[in-house]
Formats: structure tokens, C-alpha cells, sequence
């Protein structure tokens, strides 16, 4: 995962300065150096390295954090809010025309996923904002990219204009327009041409397609994964197209992470949106903020709750949490609860959002195999109606009757019933606002319960809220 070498680094290295009863100068210039090594390794910018370093130091020094309480939790502090600050302060939203249609250029090179971003990024504005997007397809030179535009175009239901390979890009990008203005589409996003490298004649064509749209958008897509050629690609494009901000993809992949880290510092353009997934809905908005947090291993909450506001049935999840107080969570709502935790992505991620859960050594064994989880629902489809709604008959015979059924060991048959009962368990404390048992089962360095009371009833107020919004829309369509 993007990160995840940056991010044990600098947690070990804060927690050496945890452990300290006192922190001297000579403490935190190894800190520093630490921090330093940890960043170059990440594949960051070596000049916003030094300028992050230096800024840090200073601030410690400068604010005699060394004399004051707590020191090392002031280092933290500052370490991220400089982290912040180095990405951009705040998530910045996507420029807006005052008249439709909208027009978004997407400029990159090839095998950026330049293409499937702009599919992304439409489906977002179809859910969030009502839209009616529409793509214009202006490269013509990479064998088959209309047909890889249409076929993302169809997956989401949005129409394209194309006009083949023949026609000249601008030309396209004019007649694809009028038709936008014509049929009252809000959103135009322009799929431009791409190249192995940025070179004079692809640039010439992209100067020529944003003076002819004039877009309020000019979105660069960078693959993660190239490290400082990435920084180097957004500088090129940058100075060439004026953008207006980057898309960073394939940050789920093995990345070391240090292009987002330095685009903003180098560039001066926001990083507006993230790709971590192959789906369709697998693109989120940047917040530097948030980001900073999870790269300390200080979670992140709030990003925690959006994904389940998103991915989870609202009237499903609010039954869920009925069912948890009242201890009456059977096999039915395990199988419903994978399937949408499953939609959330992979558990190790979730519970490095959980303040206090990045740096605990079960985090290591949370990641569970598809196939695991594969078999864990064969067990539970060999289960009769009445053993799915009560557990509790589940005897030694029973069990070897469900291991020749799902062709799992019995040990394993054993293991799930037993893991089931600790979940239920733990999922009625935390319920309830009581996250001890969460906290010994996981070994300790939970947050306290105050938190997940606090989360659970901010997800719940926000279920409730975003509920009437679309019962609002409904209402106004009909």
C-alpha cells in the first residue's frame, strides 16, 4: 500500500521519542535525521525534504517545545501539520462554471488511467451531484482508446461524442461541444491524447484544445507508482497547460508514496482527487489533512465514516445496530456484513483508520484473503435456516454435518463459530459506546470508548441526515 514503509518509519520514529522522559537537542536532531531518511526513501522531492526538515526544526526550537510539557507530543503536532501543509492545507473542491456546461480537460500520459479516471469522476458527479456528464473523445491515436472510452462510457450510462480516428482532435473537441451546449449537459469532460513522454507535437495539440474550450478544469492524471517521475511530468504539463490540479492514481498499489507528497510543494496545483481501486466508484476526494493523519498512524475517522456512509445500506446498517444492542446478530447478518464490508475495501485499511489501530501487531493477521472469506460463507450457506438464525444450535454434530458440507476441516468449522461469538460480543460493547472489548481482544491501544460512542452516533446522525436528502430528490423528481 501507498505509504506504508513512510508510514513505520515515522511511526517508529515518533514512538523513540515517546518513550523518552526527556527530549534535548540532541534528541530531536536525530529525530530529524530519521525523519529526513524516511521521506528520501519515500522517493519525495529532495528539496522539499530540506525545506520540511528545516521548517520543523524550527518550529521546535523557535517555540521552546523542548522546555515544555509533553515535548514530544508537540514534535507530533508539528510533524503534522507541516505534513499537511506539504500537501496542500485542505481538500480543494472542483472548479465550477456559472453557465453549463462545465468543461473538464484530462491531460496525462499514457497509462496514467487517464481514461478510467474520467469514467470515475463522472459517475461521481452523476451521484453527488445529480449531473449529466457527457465525454468527448479526442484521442485518436492510441489503438483502441474510443473503444475503451465507450465501453466506460456504457458501464456508467454516460453518452459520448466521438467522430472516429480521421477527424483532428480540435475538431472533435468543437463539434462535441456544441452537441454538450445543445442536449444541456452540465458536465463536459475532454479525454485527450496521451504520449510514452511529453513531447512538442502532443503539447501543441493540448494548447490547441484548451484555447478552443477554454475549460475550468484542467486536470492532470499522474500514476503514483513513477515516484519523482511523476513530479517531473506535472512540472512539464504544468508549464506547457496552466493546470488546475492533479489526479493521483493507482495510490493502492506498491508505491512508495513521495509523489503526493511533493506535486503540491513543487507544483503549486492541488491534488484533488485520489484513485485507490479498480472500481468504478474508487475515486476520492484529497484531503491533505486526513492523509497527514493516517501517514503518523494517528487514523482517520472521518474519511472511515464517509466510506460507510457510502458503502453501507442505510436501513440494512440501521437494523444492524438495533440488532447488536439487543444481542440478537445471527449468521443472516454475518453474511450481510461481509458483504458490505467487502464493498469497503480490505479490513487491514479500515482498522488503520481507527485512531490508535495502525501501529497494533494484530493489524498484521486483519487482512483476510477472498478466498477465505469464500469459505467462510460456504459454511455458513451449509447451515439450515433455523442454525443461521440461532447460533446456539450449533452442537458436535451439527458442526461435522456443516464441515462435510462446505468441505472445510472441522477445526476451521470450530474457529469461525467461535470467532462469530467473540464479534457479536465485541459488536453489542461497541454498540453500546464500550470499547473494552474491543481493546482486549486487540490487545490493547484503543482509544477510549468515549470515541466509538462519538463515532457510531455521528455515523448514525449522518445516515439519517443523507436519508432525507434523497428522500428530498425523490420527492422533487416525482
Amino acid at each position: 500500500m501507498a505509504f506504508e514503509g513512510l508510514t513505520q518509519r515515522l511511526q517508529d520514529t515518533m514512538a523513540k521519542l515517546r518513550r523518552k522522559p526527556k527530549v534535548t537537542e540532541a534528541d530531536l536532531k536525530e529525530t530529524m535525521r530519521d525523519i529526513r531518511l524516511a521521506l528520501l526513501e519515500a522517493d519525495v522531492n529532495f528539496k522539499v525534504v530540506k525545506d520540511f526538515v528545516k521548517q520543523v526544526r524550527t518550529r521546535a526550537a523557535g517555540a521552546d517545545v523542548l522546555k515544555g510539557l509533553n515535548p514530544a507530543q508537540q514534535i507530533v503536532k508539528i510533524v503534522n501539520e507541516e505534513l499537511t501543509k506539504m500537501m496542500g492545507e485542505e481538500a480543494v473542491a472542483l472548479n465550477k462554471s456559472d453557465k453549463i456546461p462545465t468543461i473538464i480537460m484530462m491531460a496525462g500520459l499514457q497509462g496514467a488511467g487517464k481514461t478510467t479516471t474520467a469514467g470515475k469522476l463522472a459517475l461521481k458527479l452523476k451521484n453527488e451531484q445529480n449531473a449529466r456528464p457527457m465525454f468527448i473523445a479526442a484521442d485518436i491515436y492510441r489503438p483502441a482508446a474510443i473503444d475503451q472510452l465507450e465501453q466506460v462510457a456504457q458501464s456508467i450510462e454516460v453518452p459520448v461524442f466521438q467522430l472516429g480516428t480521421d477527424v483532428d482532435p480540435v475538431e472533435i473537441v468543437r463539434q462535441g461541444l456544441q452537441q454538450a451546449r445543445d442536449q444541456h449537459n452540465d458536465y463536459v469532460i475532454i479525454d485527450t491524447a496521451g504520449r510514452l513522454q511529453i513531447d512538442e507535437k502532443l503539447m501543441d495539440e493540448l494548447v490547441q484544445i484548451k484555447t478552443l474550450a477554454s475549460p475550468d478544469e484542467i486536470l492532470l492524471v499522474v500514476d503514483a507508482m513513477t515516484g519523482q517521475n511523476a513530479v517531473e511530468t506535472a512540472e512539464g504539463f504544468n508549464e506547457k497547460l496552466d493546470i488546475t490540479g492533479v489526479v493521483l492514481t493507482k495510490l493502492d498499489g506498491d508505491t512508495r508514496g513521495g509523489a503526493a507528497l511533493s506535486i503540491r510543494a513543487v507544483t503549486g496545483k492541488p491534488i484533488k482527487f485520489v484513485g485507490q481501486g479498480e472500481k468504478m466508484d474508487d475515486l476520492d476526494v484529497f484531503h491533505p489533512d486526513r492523509m497527514a493523519s493516517r501517514i503518523l498512524g494517528m487514523g482517520d475517522m472521518l474519511t472511515l465514516i464517509e466510506k460507510a456512509q457510502k458503502d453501507f445500506d442505510e436501513e440494512q446498517a440501521q437494523k444492524t445496530v438495533e440488532k447488536m444492542r439487543e444481542n440478537s446478530f445471527d449468521f443472516n447478518d454475518f453474511l450481510d456484513q461481509m458483504a458490505q464490508m467487502q464493498k469497503m475495501g480490505s479490513m487491514e485499511d479500515i482498522m488503520k483508520m481507527i485512531p490508535g489501530m495502525a501501529n497494533n501487531p494484530a493489524l498484521k493477521n486483519a487482512n483476510i484473503d477472498p478466498k477465505d472469506m469464500e469459505h467462510l460463507k460456504a459454511i455458513v450457506y451449509s447451515m439450515t435456516p433455523a442454525e443461521r438464525e440461532n447460533p446456539d444450535l450449533l452442537n458436535p454434530s451439527r458442526r461435522r454435518r456443516l464441515a462435510a458440507g462446505s468441505g472445510r476441516p472441522i477445526v476451521e468449522v470450530n474457529r469461525m463459530i467461535k470467532q462469530f461469538n467473540q464479534m457479536k460480543k465485541m459488536m453489542k460493547q461497541v454498540s453500546n459506546g464500550n470499547m473494552s472489548g474491543l481493546e482486549n481482544m486487540m490487545g490493547g491501544s484503543m482509544p477510549g470508548g468515549r470515541l466509538g460512542k462519538l463515532a457510531m452516533n455521528r455515523m448514525s446522525r449522518q445516515m439519517k441526515k443523507n436519508k432525507k436528502k434523497r428522500a428530498k430528490k425523490n420527492k422533487k423528481r416525482r
